[in-house]
C-alpha cells in the first residue's frame, strides 16, 4: 500500500508518541506550529510517489514482496537504484527547500539488509531473516523508519564500557527468554518525531568490552519508555507569532532532530538484529555512513538549486542582474552545486552487488561526496547572502509593513514608510522582495540551516569521520607501487 501524504498525517495521529519541547508535554504535537513544517516535508516524499511524472523516481519494485513500494522503502538492486536514490534526493530538496527526513530510515535498511546476512554466516545466527520480515512489515505498511545510529558519547576519548555512565551509549542491560531491555539515547535524530518506528544501530566501532553497545534492534516510536525532546532551531518561535507568513521564509516546510530517550525499553527478539557481534559493529557503521554519505549528494543538491535560484532572484529584485560579478557568482555556486550532484552520481554508478544481494554504493567516493558536502554549501550560502545584501538580516518584522501606525510628518503609516524605503526594482513589489529576502535569511542562517547549512557539516559524520574514511581506502600504498613500476624501483 502507498499512503498519501494526508494519508501518513492521519496515521501519526494513531501513534501515542511522547514528545517534550520547551519545558513542556506537547500533546498534539502533529498540528504543533514549530512540529507541522517537519511533517509536511515528509507528506512530500508521499504524494509524489503517486504523481505519474515522478512515479519511476518516487517507486520500485520490491525485491522481498514483488510489489511496488515507495524507493524510501527499497532494498536497492542495482546501480541505477543508486543512482534514482540520488536523483529522488535532488527533486525533494527542490520541493520542499529542506530535510524530508526518510534518508536514513532508507540507509539503515540497506546496510542493516547485507550486515545482518554476514552475522548470520558467521555465527548461524538468523538476524537476516528478523529483518527480512521487518523490512515486509515496513513495506506493506509504508511506513516511516528513523535510522538511529548518534549516540551521546559523553568523554570522546574514551569507548562506551569506559564511560562513567554507561547510558552515554544505547546498550542492553537486561536478555531474557522473550526479548532483551535497552537503556541509552540517540541525539541528532532526524525525523524521529514524525517517524512510526525506530531502527536503532551502533555508532562506532567495538572491542569485545564494548559487546553490551553492540545493539541493533526496531521498536515502535510510542514504545513503553521511549520519549523524545525536540531540538529548537534559530528563529523556530516565529512560527508561533500571530498571522506568521512572510517571515517565516519557508512557512511550509522544515528539517527536524530530537534527542530520542531509551528508559529500559524492551525489545522482542524477533525485532533484534545484533546482539553483542560486537566485530560486525564496525561494518554496519561503515555501510551506512557511506549510504548516508551518499545522499547528501542528492539532498543538498536540491536544496542547493533553491538558494541559487533565490539569489538569482534577488539579483533581478535589486536590479543588479546584470553585473558581471553577480553572474559571475551564480557560475560559482552553480558549479560547487553541480560538483556535489557528480558526486553522489559517481559512488552510485560504482556501486556493487554485497553478499546478501542489495547494492552498495563506492565507499571511497561517498566519503570523498560528503568531504565536499562539508564546504561546498557554506560557500554557496556565502555568495547567496552577497548578492541578496544585508537587508536579509536587518529587515523589519512584516507586522511593521503591514501596521498602520501614522509615523511621518505627512500622515504616512510604518507601513507605507517600509514600502517605501525597501522598494526594490519595478520587476517586483516590496512583498515578493520581503519574501525572498526572508527565505535565504532562513535557508541561510535559520530553522532551515538543520536542513542545509550547519548539517551539511555535521550530518552523516563531521569532515574529520570522513578523512578517516578516505584515509582508510585511498589506497595510498597501491599509488606507491605504481611510481616504483614507472620508475623500475624493485623494492
Amino acid at each position: 500500500m502507498l499512503m498519501t501524504g494526508e494519508q501518513y498525517i492521519e496515521s501519526l495521529r494513531k501513534l501515542k508518541t511522547r514528545v517534550y519541547m520547551f519545558g513542556e508535554k506537547v500533546d498534539n504535537w502533529i498540528d504543533h506550529p514549530i512540529i507541522r513544517p517537519s511533517i509536511n516535508s515528509v507528506a512530500m516524499t508521499y504524494d509524489l510517489a503517486h504523481d505519474p511524472q515522478y512515479a519511476d523516481l518516487m517507486t520500485a519494485k520490491s525485491n522481498l514482496t514483488g510489489e511496488t513500494v515507495n524507493r524510501f522503502n527499497h532494498l536497492h538492486q542495482s546501480t541505477d537504484d543508486l543512482r534514482k536514490k540520488v536523483k529522488m534526493q535532488r527533486l525533494l530538496g527542490q520541493k520542499t527547500a529542506s530535510c524530508f527526513q526518510r534518508c536514513v530510515g532508507m540507509d539503515a535498511f540497506n546496510a542493516e539488509y547485507s550486515t545482518t546476512f554476514e552475522i548470520d554466516k558467521k555465527y548461524g545466527t538468523n538476524y537476516y531473516e528478523r529483518f527480512v520480515k521487518y523490512m515486509k512489515f515496513v513495506q506493506e505498511n509504508d511506513l516511516i523508519v528513523d535510522g538511529a545510529m548518534t549516540d551521546p558519547k559523553g568523554d570522546r576519548g574514551k569507548s562506551p564500557s569506559q564511560q562513567s555512565d554507561p547510558d552515554m551509549f544505547v546498550h542492553v542491560v537486561e536478555k531474557r527468554d522473550d526479548g532483551i531491555t535497552v537503556r541509552g539515547a540517540k541525539a541528532h535524530q532526524t525525523g524521529s518525531i514524525n517517524s512510526h518506528e525506530h531502527l536503532v544501530m551502533p555508532t562506532i566501532s567495538m572491542t569485545e568490552a564494548d559487546k553490551a553497545y553492540a545493539v541493533s534492534f526496531a521498536v515502535p516510536s510510542d514504545a513503553e519508555g521511549l520519549f523524545m525532546i525536540y531540538g529548537r532551531q534559530s528563529c523556530d518561535t516565529r512560527k508561533l507569532e500571530p498571522n506568521a507568513d512572510v517571515d517565516l521564509g519557508n512557512a511550509k516546510y522544515g528539517g527536524q532532530e530530537a534527542l530520542v530517550v531509551f528508559d529500559n525499553v524492551f525489545v522482542p527478539w524477533d525485532r533484534v538484529f545484533m546482539c553483542e557481534e560486537w566485530d560486525f559493529a564496525g561494518m554496519l557503521v561503515e555501510r551506512f555512513a557511506g549510504y548516508h554519505r551518499q545522499s547528501y549528494g542528492g539532498c543538498k543538491v536540491g536544496v542547493g538549486d533553491v538558494v541559487i535560484g533565490a539569489a538569482a532572484l534577488m539579483a533581478d529584485y535589486n536590479g543588479v542582474n546584470k553585473a558581471s560579478h553577480v553572474k559571475d557568482k551564480l557560475i560559482e555556486m552553480t558549479h560547487l552545486n553541480e560538483t556535489l550532484y557528480c558526486c553522489g552520481i559517481a559512488c552510485s554508478a560504482e556501486g556493487y552487488p554485497t553478499e546478501a544481494g542489495n547494492y552498495q554504493i563506492d565507499l571511497l567516493l561517498a566519503n570523498i561526496c560528503k568531504q565536499n558536502v562539508t564546504r561546498f554549501p557554506y560557500e554557496i550560502v556565502r555568495l547567496a547572502e552577497d548578492i541578496a545584501g544585508g537587508l536579509m538580516v536587518t529587515m523589519p518584522a512584516d507586522s511593521d509593513f503591514k501596521s498602520d501606525l501614522p509615523v511621518g510628518r505627512g500622515g504616512e503609516t510604518l507601513g507605507e514608510i517600509c514600502h517605501k524605503y525597501f522598494a526594490g526594482s519595478s520587476v517586483c513589489t516590496t512583498e515578493e522582495r520581503q519574501r525572498v529576502l526572508r527565505f535565504l535569511e532562513n535557508a541561510c542562517l535559520g530553522t532551515a540551516a538543520v536542513g542545509y547549512r550547519t548539517e551539511s557539516l555535521h550530518g552523516a559524520g563531521s569532515p574529520q569521520a570522513q578523512r578517516i574514511m578516505i584515509a582508510r581506502q585511498g589506497n595510498i600504498e597501491s599509488k606507491k607501487q605504481l611510481v616504483k613500476d614507472i620508475v623500475g624501483i624493485k623494492s
